[in-house]
């Protein structure tokens, strides 16, 4: 089970939202290099970087800080927020971005997402599956789709995407530990995809309880940030 050390951005800083709200913002007094940095000499292998305000605006800001860890890190980068067309993906592609995670607009564009998708290789691509209470949200978590999950998976798979991020919204930026059961129904129904968890990380023994049931990967923010989990210790779980 790979860790994936997040990096969630926000008017160029480092932030995290609880349960995605924007009122709810808290701002670390860091760099995003700077905390790629550390995450690049701790020996992980991969950084998840979220562009906070394109989730809602679809304007992606932060192609510099992107292109500043490439040049300074060895860091595979997974990136989401706003995706919305072909131009977007070749921006990201350019910059260095090694995958790319596509929510909203699988839902809400799906002949745009699958023209991309054709155009630039199923295999670069992550979907993100925002649950609350199953069903997914858009729009940076501002709108209901009104779509379930499991739909949506199927719908993605049928179309060759087989790895998926899914974030437990009513977890995310808690701390309160991550909803192992929602992944095992998930699994259980599509155990041939590369399922990503992600949202209450808030110790070593939460990802414990996840490294038993056949995750790919676990995305960890927070914990981090509020030194809830030591680099140290994270990478002996997995890199």
């Amino acid at each position: 089970m790979l860790i994936i050390p997040a990096i969630d951005i926000l008017n160029n800083k480092v932030a995290r939202l609880t349960k995605g709200d924007f009122n709810q913002a808290t701002y670390y007094d860091t760099t995003p290099l700077k905390v790629a940095e550390r995450y690049n000499s701790a020996g992980f292998k991969w950084v998840h970087i979220v562009d906070l305000a394109a989730s809602i605006d679809g304007k992606i800001s932060i192609l510099p800080i992107i292109q500043q860890i490439k040049e300074n890190t060895k860091l595979k980068i997974e990136f989401g927020g706003g995706i919305r067309n072909v131009e977007q993906v070749n921006q990201l592609i350019s910059a260095g971005v090694d995958k790319i995670i596509i929510g909203s607009l699988s839902i809400t564009d799906k002949t745009e997402f699958e023209k991309i998708i054709d155009k630039f290789g199923k295999e670069r691509f992550i979907v993100a599956i925002d649950s609350n209470k199953e069903k997914i949200l858009i729009k940076g978590w501002t709108q209901h789709s009104g779509i379930s999950i499991y739909e949506h998976i199927q719908y993605c798979f049928e179309r060759g995407i087989n790895t998926f991020l899914c974030t437990d919204i009513s977890r995310d930026g808690t701390l309160s530990g991550s909803n192992k059961e929602l992944y095992e129904k998930i699994l259980n129904q599509f155990p041939d995809i590369n399922l990503i968890a992600s949202g209450g990380i808030g110790s070593l023994h939460d990802i414990l309880i996840l490294s038993n049931i056949n995750l790919y990967a676990v995305i960890v923010g927070k914990a981090i940030y509020e030194n809830k989990i030591k680099l140290g210790d994270l990478i002996k779980i997995g890199s």
